[in-house]
């Protein structure tokens, strides 16, 4: 099975992250902000990806490095997860639209961190949630999961749209991505010959 277990603890945050690639879009997560929580489940659900996830963090101050750790904690799981990449189809990408709102995210497994952002929010908070952090929690993920990931959100008017969008098509683009390509079993989707 591909699963993984991570722990990150820090003197601003304690995080674990339990992920299962090959699920069913099972959640169980208390970051202790909701709005996240709705976000990540998101990505369960619609990248068929089973995830565990507790955060305590100094909230007090803000919600920056709970967000942000959270972000770090994941891309360290789907990385275990993933383990040789062997057979992995590498690639994804995916188009979901909300109502108004249109959201593209296209992910490479590469090894290689990186990651081009090009989100115009329309609020800078959806309730209580301060929406710059998600560049926060991608920027940690490609760092930690060593992936390439373009997000575009092409259009929306309504915040909420504009961030479900992004994480509905940052889940189906991951699911692509992680998948076993019964084709290329046992095969290094490289011409390199590393990831």
């Amino acid at each position: 099975m591909r699963t993984a277990d991570i722990t990150r603890n820090t003197r601003e945050t304690q995080i674990r992250v339990i992920v299962n690639l090959d699920g069913k879009g099972l959640s169980k997560l208390d970051s202790g902000i909701p709005f996240l929580d709705h976000m990540i489940d998101q990505i369960a659900r619609h990248g068929a990806i089973d995830i565990e996830l507790k955060a305590t963090g100094d909230l007090h101050i803000d919600a920056h490095h709970t967000v942000e750790d959270v972000g770090i904690t994941l891309g360290q799981a789907i990385a275990k997860a993933l383990g040789d990449k062997m057979g992995i189809v590498r690639y994804g990408h995916a188009y979901v639209p909300l109502d108004e709102a249109l959201s593209r995210v296209v992910i490479d497994l590469s090894g290689r961190p990186g990651l081009s952002y090009h989100v115009n929010f329309t609020r800078a908070r959806v309730g209580e949630f301060d929406v710059d952090l998600f560049i926060e929690f991608f920027q940690g993920f490609v760092n930690h999961a060593l992936a390439s990931i373009h997000i575009d959100n092409i259009r929306g008017v309504n915040s909420h749209h504009q961030a479900e969008t992004i994480f509905k098509a940052f889940g189906r683009a991951l699911r692509m991505a992680c998948e076993l390509d019964p084709r290329a079993a046992g095969i290094l989707p490289s011409t390199k010959g590393s990831l």
